[in-house]
């Protein structure tokens, strides 16, 4: 759940704070040293105001109260950039660590939590919350801390230096100027929310319609479009007009208690000088405190409201921080040894949800160096084993096994290391070819990335581009054809040099020509690996040293193409059909 408060979140955080003790108390020092100064500075002109009496200034100019005040102000200022100064650090590299642990461990999360959380939200929630800390920090340690240390210091001074009524009346014109704010700024929290959702909502109906922009004119709905846009606006209008109204209300109160604290005050003071009690330098310290009391305070309704926003959004960060590793290496985990692989399903059984069995006992080996194909029809499970294999998810029953150890015995890093996929939809980063090949095995030379992608018939297309493997491929890969991708994927895979090979679909969204030729380099990629094909079109599978033909989560048929086609069962019938539906789609071409 997310911190309900300054307190626990302060405290949760304190372990990236201590990091840099040091730092922190330096400032803490520089604070209570620019408070001291910043209170002094006005019992020095208090001096010096009645220094400058008529009756005493014939005797003495107060040059040396003069110099004081000025260096006491200089003071006030230099503690406070020299705390800003010290502290810097202490937040940005506090910001940077808590994300950088953040970022790593939605890494370690499980698949299905990465497929059941909207990734836009989730990155808006550590931006967010990253930005939330700078604004507790700041907040607490810049405006809430010195303002409570001036207070305490302006009290204990107005108690000890005057009569206690004024220490009194300026305690509780500050309490009630606080409970005031707070009580007011609360209520506005929800219009403030209101505006944001107005806000929201007008502006995603002004992207939308534009991004359909086509649409629109089609339709020739651009009047529609108009009200539609008009008629957010106008609740954004009302909304904003609200909380505008609101926020007077707000300034209005706050200045009214301050005008009433100030006045009695003044009142009390002005009284003292006319009875002889008090001089015009006290009315002149009076003055100063009140007023250096009151000016932060009145950001203290923008304060409170930024502090609750701040506890939401690192609530939410360290929610995600707090959820559950669902997959995880066990505390003896070994790191999986290099080498020839041999896989085993040994009756595994899998469930993404309890009530919807997935994979039901499961069970065939791929021996060291062999292909095995899976086929079936979609939502069988076939990609559930590459997930398996990866350890995204743990099997729910059985065991998946490398050179007959469980797979789970040995750390997810190792594992995978040893593992390379070439998937159904390659996603590319928004960045070069070259760099892109070379995530495969980024500590691989140039060399090494140049052979793997002429080994995936990819050189010869990189070098024909006006940028060569200089060229960005756009987000997700999307400047590049479906076949360019692949030929991607391979070449990172093959530079990756994995023992065991997993091909996911990998042709199944590609033209007859171009999956034809991705075959062949597929073909090529798999010779001497443990290779996994998973595969709709039956065509890609017929040289595969074994054949499984799964249905409703289990292993129906086994065995390679010729044997399976003469047992006429499930996968002779599949054969058939997919042959049917390629001749009719060469007659519906010609």
């Amino acid at each position: 759940m997310p911190s309900s408060g300054i307190a626990p979140t302060l405290w949760r955080l304190w372990p990236y704070l201590w990091q840099y003790r040091l730092r922190v108390a330096l400032a803490l020092l520089c604070l209570i040293g620019a408070k001291l100064a910043a209170v002094a500075a006005p019992l020095a002109f208090r001096q010096i105001v009645d220094d400058l009496d008529p009756a005493r200034l014939a005797l003495t100019f107060p040059l040396t109260l003069l110099c004081l005040y000025g260096v006491l102000r200089f003071a006030a200022s230099l503690f406070t950039e020299l705390r800003e100064i010290i502290f810097a650090r202490v937040t940005q590299q506090s910001i940077r660590r808590l994300a950088l642990e953040v970022f790593c461990h939605l890494h370690a999360l499980s698949l299905r939590f990465h497929l059941e959380r909207q990734t836009g939200g989730m990155s808006r929630d550590i931006e967010r919350g990253t930005h939330a800390i700078a604004t507790l920090i700041n907040y607490t340690l810049y405006s809430i801390l010195p303002t409570l240390v001036e207070m305490t210091l302006v009290l204990v001074i107005l108690w000890r230096e005057f009569p206690p009524i004024f220490a009194l009346v300026t305690f509780f014109s500050l309490l009630v100027y606080g409970c005031f704010t707070v009580l007011v700024s609360n209520w506005r929290i929800e219009i403030r929310r209101r505006v944001n959702e107005t806000d929201s909502a007008a502006n995603s109906r002004a992207i939308d319609s534009i991004l359909n922009y086509e649409t629109v004119k089609y339709f020739s709905n651009e009047a529609f479009e108009a009200r539609a846009y008009d008629e957010r606006l106008g609740n954004w209008a009302e909304a904003a007009t609200k909380s505008q109204v609101s926020l007077s209300y707000l300034n209005l109160g706050q200045q009214l208690i301050v005008a009433v604290g100030v006045t009695l005050m003044m009142w009390l003071t002005a009284r003292g000088v006319a009875d002889g009690e008090m001089s015009v330098g006290d009315l002149v310290l009076v003055n100063a405190f009140l007023m250096q009391l009151y000016l932060p305070l009145n950001f203290l309704g923008v304060i409170y409201r930024e502090l609750r926003q701040a506890m939401t959004d690192i609530g939410r960060m360290f929610e995600l921080l707090s959820t559950h590793q669902e997959v995880s290496d066990r505390p003896d985990a070994a790191v999986m040894p290099a080498g020839a692989q041999e896989v085993r399903f040994k009756d595994v059984h899998f469930a993404y949800d309890p009530a919807r069995p997935v994979l039901r006992g499961v069970d065939f080996v791929i021996p060291a160096g062999h292909t095995v194909a899976v086929v079936g029809t979609s939502g069988v499970g076939k990609s559930t084993l590459a997930r398996l294999i990866f350890r995204f998810y743990e099997v729910t029953g059985g065991a998946i096994t490398c050179n007959g150890r469980d797979i789970r015995a040995f750390t997810q890093e190792s594992l995978r290391a040893l593992i390379g996929i070439v998937p159904q939809d390659t996603v590319l980063f928004n960045d070069t070819l070259y760099y892109n090949i070379h995530y495969g095995h980024p500590e691989a030379s140039r060399e090494a990335v140049l052979a793997a992608a002429r080994a995936a018939q990819l050189a010869g297309f990189v070098e024909s581009l006006p940028e060569g493997w200089e060229t960005r491929v756009g987000e997700r890969g999307l400047k590049l054809s479906g076949g360019e991708k692949q030929r991607v994927a391979i070449a990172r895979a093959l530079l990756k040099n994995p023992a065991i090979l997993i091909f996911d679909e990998a042709t199944s969204a590609l033209d007859s020509h171009t999956e034809w030729a991705i075959q062949k380099q597929l073909e090529a990629a798999a010779r001497g690996r443990t290779t996994l094909v998973i595969a709709h079109r039956l065509s890609t599978v017929m040289n595969a040293d074994e054949i499984l033909v799964m249905e409703g989560g289990r292993i129906v048929e086994r065995g390679r193409h010729d044997a399976l086609l003469r047992q006429g069962g499930l996968y002779a019938r599949m054969w058939e059909r997919q042959r049917s539906e390629r001749r009719e789609g060469m007659e519906d071409a010609i």
